[in-house]
């Protein structure tokens, strides 16, 4: 009995080890498996509904030190890319890092940019924050984007009643000064595979600086990681541990379109401020592309006018709710590998039809190109053309008495090539 009593717990342990090391597997096999989710994004589309001349500028990959121009952008193509990027993915959204509208080409900023809001609602943009050039026309008319209904001065231009964005905009860190809240609301939850994922939409804190008085008048830009740190607590408290930060503010790689070795600007110092629990940032406002880690988080950047589209994808752990990890990819949107989708030719045409006697019209000729390829110090033929011309517009004393004219540089955004002007 005392022999057989001391082999007792001998016994006993060998059982736990047993059961320990059939169960553990067992258990990892029970375990629910991660949620994929599939998140597109692009920035600084800027109304350019077709292709805009030049396409992107990339590597070219027989030599590294010169670049090459490959045909890229329009609403057309994109719709056909984001479809096919979204084939597949049960879980997936498409979002957008501002500056959607603004400084657009004629066929858009004709129609105070209604063209592009529809083009991105036919899209399925889902959410999108707010950009700089959001309010050249003001809270007023960016109320308008979102809500619908005709434009104050000139009425009902478009082919069909305009219903406003399908799409909700975020804007977390613009406030109206007289109330204290801000625009747009600050965040959108969204569940994906029952796990919820907060994105949270902002704008630069410099937009003041960048936006003619009366477009920003009566709101406050707060400082971008202050206002998502800020958030951090709420979105917890709501059980979210997925956050992804959509922000109008952008860096300076030096790489090509899907890298971003020696990142700089603005971008770099806010994702290092920002609380430990955002975990993806899409950013935008410097016309660059990039996907880059910065103090270890995914931070992505689809260059402008609809060239690129971001394929961002996310794999979510359903227990803790938290992102597992996180990849990208920078799609060029190729005008000569895609189909056009029909409904945004549809849309561009019904609007088309209505422009082009206007855009037919003569402005002025010229006698020779006017290039706006600036030299060493910034300056460009037509950028000089560009500042003669609001010199001699605002040089009368009842006009402003204007002394002297600047203009940016960003803000020459297409040769003119010779001919008359449309």
């Amino acid at each position: 009995m005392i022999k057989l009593r001391s082999r007792l717990p001998l016994l006993a342990t060998a059982a736990a080890l047993t059961v320990a090391s059939v169960s553990a597997p067992r258990a990892a096999e029970l375990l629910p498996p991660p949620v994929d989710l599939r998140i597109l994004a692009i920035n600084d589309f800027h109304g350019n509904l077709q292709p805009p001349p030049g396409g992107i500028a990339i590597d070219d990959p027989a030599d590294r030190t010169k670049k090459i121009h490959v045909p890229a952008g329009g609403a057309e193509h994109m719709a056909t890319l984001v479809k096919a990027l979204r084939k597949d993915h049960p879980n997936a959204i498409f979002v957008a890092a501002g500056d959607l509208i603004g400084a657009s080409p004629f066929l858009s900023a004709m129609f105070h940019d209604e063209p592009t809001i529809e083009s991105m609602s036919l899209m399925g943009l889902a959410l999108s924050s707010v950009g700089n050039h959001e309010f050249d026309e003001g809270k007023t008319e960016l109320l308008r984007m979102q809500n619908g209904g005709c434009h104050p001065v000139d009425g009902c231009q478009g082919p069909h009643p305009f219903k406003g964005a399908a799409f909700n905009y975020l804007a977390a860190s613009t406030v109206e000064t007289a109330t204290g809240k801000t625009v747009f609301p600050p965040y959108a939850i969204r569940k994906f595979g029952g796990v919820p994922v907060a994105f949270i939409g902002l704008t630069l804190k410099n937009t003041p600086n960048m936006v003619s008085p009366p477009g920003v008048a009566g709101l406050s830009f707060r400082d971008e990681a202050e206002t998502v740190n800020a958030l951090i607590p709420e979105l917890k408290a709501k059980g979210v541990e997925a956050i992804v930060v959509l922000i109008h503010e952008g860096g300076f790689p030096t790489g090509d379109y899907n890298e971003c070795p020696g990142i700089s600007g603005p971008i770099v110092e806010i994702v290092n401020k920002l609380d430990r629990a955002v975990d993806v940032v899409i950013s935008g406002h410097t016309h660059r592309a990039y996907t880059c880690r910065i103090d270890g988080r995914l931070v992505t950047s689809g260059d402008k006018y609809g060239t690129i589209v971001t394929a961002i994808d996310l794999k979510l752990d359903p227990t803790t709710r938290d992102v597992i990890s996180a990849a990208a990819n920078n799609t060029i949107v190729r005008t000569d590998a895609l189909a056009k989708d029909p409904a945004q030719t549809a849309l561009i045409a019904a609007y088309d039809k209505l422009a082009g006697p206007i855009a037919a019209r003569p402005a002025g000729s010229v006698t020779s190109a006017l290039s706006r390829m600036p030299n060493a110090a910034g300056e460009s033929v037509l950028g000089d053309v560009v500042a003669d011309a609001q010199l001699a517009a605002t040089s009368d004393k009842d006009k402003g008495g204007a002394e002297i004219a600047l203009t940016n540089p960003g803000g020459v955004r297409s040769d003119i090539l010779g001919g008359e002007l449309g």
